[in-house]
């Protein structure tokens, strides 16, 4: 089954390059860098809603020339792939989706973390690594942060995600494994596990309870994609 990776906001197909050959032993892959945002996509006409996301995504998909496709992706990611399987399901086999934007609304304490992130980007090497083994690890991984501070001019047209509703988790009909960080900053992982366990039997939810919103979800990602396909020793 040929899978399909997505990355986090201003991460690049980049962000994977340390886990395609572990994945692509056992399938063909395929790491796209997301319109509006930085890399070797071209956007020619604006996509302002996630009805548009979807659509260029279904375009993407169908170029392959797959019938269906695994997608697997984290943060920003993870909504893409969970957005696809609501609108548009017709291409995809499953999903994987690890500590995807769009359970729950941002509110000031996620923006300030976004902020001191940015901001631990240009600090001196001492200072980061005081901040390794916090939530602030996803600002601190050498790789994800020479990929962010080259892109810093760009100027991101893309539309970051929504939150999806109840009746949207409820219309699931695509296999999704939800995989969330225990220490994320995005939400309240436990309680937005039971909500969604709740609310749709297409989901199968974990938590990994020492995971942060951080590098080590690139780990989980190509793990749980292996799994979900039957491709893992352990499935």
């Amino acid at each position: 089954m040929p899978l399909v990776l997505l990355h986090g906001v201003m991460a690049t197909s980049l962000s994977f390059q340390a886990h395609a050959a572990e994945l692509g032993v056992h399938h063909p892959v395929y790491a796209v860098d997301s319109l509006g945002e930085p890399g070797r996509s071209v956007q020619t006409a604006p996509l302002p809603d996630p009805e548009s996301v979807a659509d260029w995504l279904d375009q993407v998909l169908a170029a392959l020339g797959h019938e269906r496709v695994h997608l697997a992706g984290v943060s920003r990611g993870g909504w893409l792939a969970l957005n696809q399987a609501i609108r548009r399901p017709r291409r995809l086999s499953g999903v994987t989706a690890v500590d995807p934007g769009g359970l729950a609304d941002l509110g000031l304490k996620q923006h300030l973390w976004l902020a001191a992130g940015l901001g631990l980007m240009l600090s001196p090497t001492v200072l980061r690594r005081r901040f390794a083994k916090t939530s602030f690890s996803a600002f601190l991984d050498d790789t994800v942060r020479r990929i962010t501070l080259a892109q810093f001019s760009h100027r991101t047209k893309a539309f970051m995600f929504d939150t999806l509703t109840e009746d949207q988790w409820r219309s699931l009909r695509v296999p999704v494994d939800l995989v969330l960080g225990g220490r994320s900053v995005l939400y309240d992982a436990e309680r937005q596990a039971r909500r969604i366990a709740a609310l749709s039997p297409s989901v199968r939810v974990e938590v990994v309870p020492d995971a942060a919103h951080g590098i080590e979800l690139m780990d989980l990602v190509t793990d749980r994609a292996l799994r979900a396909s039957g491709s893992s020793p352990e499935s």
